[in-house]
């Protein structure tokens, strides 16, 4: 029998329990970044601790992921999903009974590991609830967790903060985590197959010094100054000299960590290449430059900001079942096709005319085709890469789907922090190039007597205005930066209707 040879009321069961454990996992992500700002009071420390509260998180899940396929083979998706899911909430406990950085970081380091065996195996879980001719719904339904539970982040988060507790934010999660294991443990069917395979140790340690040494990176590069700065430098070369060893270390192993030969399909790579640069690069930038439009530049409260976000959120939500319903009836080829030319349009003709003049409703509309986009992003791609792999390499095939996730979405969100400032620096630069010294000092001089300020502050609010102007501006370079990453991405999606020599014949 098929593990999708169950009755449609088991699939709903089977799917809600576990789409619930995911929804809460990956929505932790971005509620968590709405409160940091507000935890350095709390925790007696300064704004660049407490990104390290974001930072242990993310780094701890990317490698908790290179163990997950051999965790699967060897145990079962239902197992590893429960202890990921207890993991999860026990750690959210002692991150909100947490009073100093060191505890609350350690918390966050197992909760990021709870998250990767929950991502990995709700994925193959539910993927194996659905028969063929269903796959695209089936991923349709696990895109609500990957992409609508992060956009609704920043209004659950600001919601929590403004009217309860920064505590809050992680011990909802602990009678959530309780209700699914108790779930889970007495529905989820259990797996009949186990494979035995050996672990290369050796190969996931240097792997996992490079991801850990790249992330960090690209988390603190900003904060470092980049490659002025030593730290960075060693960074760097800790994480190129990881790959290479890991890379010896594949080459020599009867035992491979990742088995490499699944790229010699075409369309599996080009999918990877797809989730890396349109999702990671592009799409990460607009979702993490969005929030911070709507909170300094057009100055809302944190939980408007959210409310604000709520809005493409929504139709992520809408069009992600949609898509894979499209996709099961069109191919997935064809609706990644439509999926990216809605972003590009989007990324490319609206989403740079966002500035502090745009007004809330015309800002609200759009970033709607946005969140079309986006909803119609994931579920084919994940289909056409499951699709192009072996039966027995889906494990894989997710776990590498969610690295290059992990690590495009950092690079994505590097990218859109480092060209913020550069432009902000760039247009303020470009300001006083042009600016009529002469009438300049009459402004000033006029505001001066005006509000009967000292010359002193006068220049300063002067000042200031002009770095909120080149703030403004500098969101438009910075949206177009990002959408060049996309533009990059549809390269391969062409690729997907080029048909090879061995095609054609």
């Amino acid at each position: 029998m098929n593990s999708w040879d169950i009755s449609p009321k088991e699939r709903a069961l089977y799917t809600f329990i576990v789409m619930v454990g995911a929804f809460m996992a990956i929505l932790d992500t971005t509620v968590v970044d709405v409160i940091v700002p507000k935890l350095t009071g709390p925790l007696a420390t300064d704004m660049y601790g407490v990104q390290w509260i974001i930072t242990s998180y993310m780094v701890s899940a990317a490698v908790g992921l290179l163990i997950c396929e051999y965790l699967i083979k060897k145990y079962g998706a239902k197992k590893v999903y429960l202890s990921g899911v207890l993991l999860f909430a026990l750690s959210s406990m002692s991150c909100g009974l947490s009073n100093s950085l060191e505890t609350i970081i350690v918390a966050r380091t197992i909760q990021g590991i709870g998250e990767a065996l929950i991502m990995v195996t709700s994925h193959v879980m539910v993927f194996s609830y659905f028969p063929p001719k269903m796959k695209g719904l089936a991923m349709g339904i696990f895109a609500l967790g990957v992409s609508f539970a992060p956009a609704l982040g920043p209004t659950i988060g600001g919601y929590l903060t403004e009217y309860y507790n920064w505590r809050m934010v992680f011990f909802i999660n602990v009678p959530i985590g309780i209700l699914i294991f108790i779930a889970g443990a007495l529905y989820l069917p259990k797996e009949r197959f186990f494979e035995k395979i050996n672990f290369n140790f050796l190969s996931f340690f240097f792997l996992s010094v490079a991801t850990i040494a790249l992330l960090i990176m690209l988390s603190k590069g900003q904060q470092l100054g980049w490659f002025n700065s030593i730290e960075i430098g060693v960074l760097l070369y800790i994480s190129v000299v990881g790959y290479a060893l890991y890379a010896l270390s594949e080459m020599h192993s009867k035992n491979r960590l990742i088995d490499f030969s699944l790229f010699k399909n075409l369309d599996f790579t080009n999918g990877i290449f797809i989730y890396f640069f349109i999702l990671g690069f592009s799409m990460y930038q607009f979702f993490y430059l969005l929030p911070i439009f709507y909170e300094h530049i057009k100055m809302l409260p944190t939980l408007d900001a959210g409310i604000a976000v709520f809005a493409f959120a929504l139709f992520i939500g809408i069009f992600s079942p949609l898509a894979g319903t499209l996709s099961d009836k069109i191919g997935p080829k064809s609706t990644i096709a439509i999926a990216t030319t809605i972003f590009l349009f989007t990324s490319f003709f609206l989403l740079p005319k966002l500035n502090y003049y745009t007004p809330m409703h015309q800002a609200i509309l759009f970033t709607i085709p946005f969140g079309i986009g986006m909803g119609m992003f994931f579920a084919p791609v994940t289909v056409l890469i499951l699709q192009s792999a072996p039966q027995n390499k889906s494990e894989l095939s997710i776990v590498l789907m969610d690295y290059v996730r992990f690590v495009g979405g950092s690079f994505g969100t590097a990218l859109a922090t480092n060209n913020m400032e550069y432009f902000k620096a760039l247009n303020f630069d470009r300001m006083t190039e042009v600016q009529n010294s002469e009438f300049v000092r009459l402004f000033l001089e006029n505001s001066q007597n005006l509000l009967n300020i000292s010359s002193d502050l006068a220049k300063e609010i002067f000042r200031n205005y002009e770095l909120f102007m080149s703030y403004n501006y500098g969101f438009y370079n910075t949206f177009m930066h990002a959408a060049y990453w996309g533009l990059l991405g549809s390269l391969f999606v062409a690729m997907l209707f080029i048909k090879t020599k061995k095609e054609r014949a």
